[in-house]
């Protein structure tokens, strides 16, 4: 998800900050921009709301795109749900309605309080 990304990221800055005497561990362009991007798209910012997130997500059986993905836009409705990710509902496993409802439920609860 791009708020876990957000937290690597950030932390890899920290310690490149922190060295930052040697002229050789200064930050790309790049490193900068991918910052940038993750943290202006993070739904999510606390890092215990992070691992909450990807906690209820887990307990899903959901695989890692459909995880990153639901994780990533936060998805207000199942019908919002299923089209972003259409596999939800497919291969065989038990998530229903109900299911799905219950999920986007918990999200919204840490989004909420965070």
């Amino acid at each position: 998800m791009n708020s876990e990304v957000s937290l690597i990221l950030e932390h890899k800055y920290e310690q490149i900050q922190q060295m930052s005497d040697d002229p050789s561990n200064q930050v790309s362009q790049v490193f900068e921009k991918s910052l940038q991007y993750v943290k202006r798209f993070s739904r999510y910012k606390n890092p215990d709301a992070v691992r909450q997130v990807r906690e209820i997500l887990s307990r899903y059986q959901l695989a890692e795109f459909e995880l990153c993905v639901l994780g990533n836009l936060c998805p207000e409705t199942v019908e919002e749900a299923i089209a972003m990710v259409p596999s939800i509902k497919n291969r065989g496993r038990t998530l229903d309605e109900e299911a799905i409802e219950k999920m986007l439920n918990d999200l919204s609860l840490i989004k909420k309080f965070e």
